[in-house]
């Protein structure tokens, strides 16, 4: 005898607990995006309990059973109250693609539904649920209106050396090429559109003096103190990205992290072949050495971007996340950028106003907690957020968050009139600094030093596919909250659309679900009325 309850894709089911969330088997969306729900379900008995779907939703509908990972640090001491729990155990998040689970009686389980119509099904629908020889129907009213592309960059870091290591393949080669244009392709399904490109290895993340596996995208050969510069496999890597609908591209920082200090490492090959390296840890912020090559680089990489009608689409990182006193160098190193990057977008993630007062940037990235002070002062403006999100209710997407935390993103975006999101961690397997591998199905945060599930959003599966979380689904739902909500300023105008998004802040929102579904139905209503 199975329990069966229809939930949205807001609710996690634990595995001991019956659910709280209300059910809800009735939603309305747009004809061009895709819609999660959830079938939870408990046995009295332990059976093998099998999903499908029939009728004819079938061929539109993909079935994903939910299945829980290990939850270490589930958030820092100074998180607030807004957590599902706080306790280390296992919580829902891995979306496993199979329609069968080996339910063990007393034991609560969840099946997840993503209904993608396609764009030429509208009208009222019914997906048809069937668990063993329980039937459910959740109804589904495809509205006659295509979702607009959200007018938003997003970019989630993409890490190569976790692909390379996990999968222990060499970088650049044909394996690695399939196995990055899965993830990226799983990458632009759900919302991404701008990927962080390793034109030399990233100097994040990775502990003073140590080294994260070699992934340049460049090929570098010096002769005395003049360089030149093989660009085929970034020309591959801009040809795969496009392919699957990303068309922004981050360039890695030139600096290290936290205030921009060393250079990142660089290898090249000298005039006898030999490999070596030539910048790191060892070359200090001040070198005219890097400096020179910075020089002569970018002559070529300019030539290069423009080549590949690249000029508009492109961002310039200097240093991530510095700080206020490392203004002084920042602000060097910005010069110089900005002197050989002549017109082109500089952007950081920084928190200080200082950062941007100074022109240092022409892009501030702060954090959603520090939002405030750049909105109505930066345009464009972007935010992101990390590990240290994680209290006065902001947006985020832990483990052990609930999922309207994490979706209410969209929302918000809206509201600050965000131009861009940045996080750091689409498929970061390492622990804090880099000093060691994991294998995320064991260790979701980072080896007890970031809240589970800051790190990444994806897992590695067999063959080199990225499986989703349901927590990459569920941001995917707020990102197409955005484009519906900016739809209707065009139709309605803007103050119209605040009217009825309310008087929220990243700080303040209602923790409701049914406050965020009935917008999300109100919004879909006023869009083909």
């Amino acid at each position: 005898m199975l329990k069966v309850k229809i939930l949205s894709s807001l609710a996690k089911v634990f595995a001991d607990e019956e659910p709280v969330s209300a059910e809800r088997a009735s939603y309305s969306m747009l004809k061009n995006e895709r819609i999660s729900f959830q079938a939870a379900f408990c046995s009295d008995t332990d059976t093998d309990v099998t999903a499908s779907v029939e009728g004819e939703m079938s061929g539109c509908t993909a079935v994903y059973a939910v299945k829980d990972v290990p939850v270490g640090l589930a958030a820092f001491e100074n998180s607030d109250d807004y957590y599902l729990r706080k306790t280390s155990g296992n919580y829902p998040d891995i979306l496993m693609p199979v329609n069968k689970t080996q339910a063990k009686a007393g034991v609560w389980y969840s099946f997840w539904f993503e209904a993608a119509p396609g764009g030429n099904m509208t009208g009222g629908k019914t997906v048809v649920i069937r668990l063993n020889d329980i039937v459910k129907e959740v109804s589904l009213d495809i509205k006659d209106f295509s979702l607009p592309d959200k007018k938003i960059v997003y970019t989630n870091w993409f890490h190569c050396d976790a692909v390379c290591d996990y999968y222990n393949v060499e970088p650049f080669t044909d394996e690695f090429w399939r196995i990055f244009g899965n993830f990226a392709k799983t990458a632009s399904l759900h919302g991404q559109n701008c990927i962080l490109t390793p034109l030399f290895t990233p100097a994040l993340d990775t502990v003073p003096g140590g080294e994260r596996t070699t992934v340049q995208l460049i090929g570098v050969r010096v002769n005395g103190g003049r360089y030149t510069f093989d660009f085929s496999r970034l020309r591959k890597w801009v040809e795969i990205c496009r392919s699957l609908g990303i068309e922004y591209f981050e360039l890695c920082h030139f600096f290290t992290q936290w205030g921009a200090k060393h250079a990142p490492k660089i290898v090249a090959t000298d005039s006898k072949g030999r490999e070596k390296k030539i910048f790191g840890w060892k070359t200090r912020t001040s070198s005219k050495k890097y400096d020179d090559f910075l020089r002569q680089f970018s002559r070529a990489l300019r030539k290069f971007i423009d080549g590949n009608g690249m000029r508009d689409n492109v961002f310039i990182h200097i240093s991530d996340e510095p700080s206020g006193d490392q203004l002084k160098v920042y602000r060097k190193r910005a010069k110089l950028i900005r002197e050989i990057f002549p017109g082109y977008k500089v952007m950081d993630a920084l928190s200080e106003y200082d950062f941007y007062k100074s022109g240092s940037v022409d892009i501030p990235v702060p954090s959603v907690g520090r939002i405030e002070t750049f909105y109505g002062k930066a345009d464009p403006l972007w935010t992101y957020y990390c590990c240290g999100q994680g209290n006065c209710n902001l947006p985020n997407r832990f483990i052990a968050m609930p999922s309207l935390r994490n979706r209410v993103l969209g929302v918000l975006l809206y509201r600050y009139n965000a131009s861009g999101f940045l996080q750091w961690g689409y498929n970061f397997y390492n622990t804090s600094l880099s000093l060691k591998r994991i294998n995320p199905y064991e260790v979701t945060d980072a080896g007890g030093a970031f809240p589970s599930g800051d790190s990444f959003i994806v897992y590695p599966g067999k063959d080199g596919e990225a499986i989703c979380s349901l927590r990459l689904k569920v941001l995917y739902e707020g990102f197409c909250d955005l484009a519906a909500l900016r739809a209707l300023e065009e139709k309605e105008g803007r103050e119209k659309v605040l009217e009825l998004t309310g008087d929220i802040s990243m700080e303040n929102y209602p923790h409701d679900d049914e406050w965020l579904l009935s917008l999300r139905e109100r919004v879909n209503e006023l869009l083909c009325g």
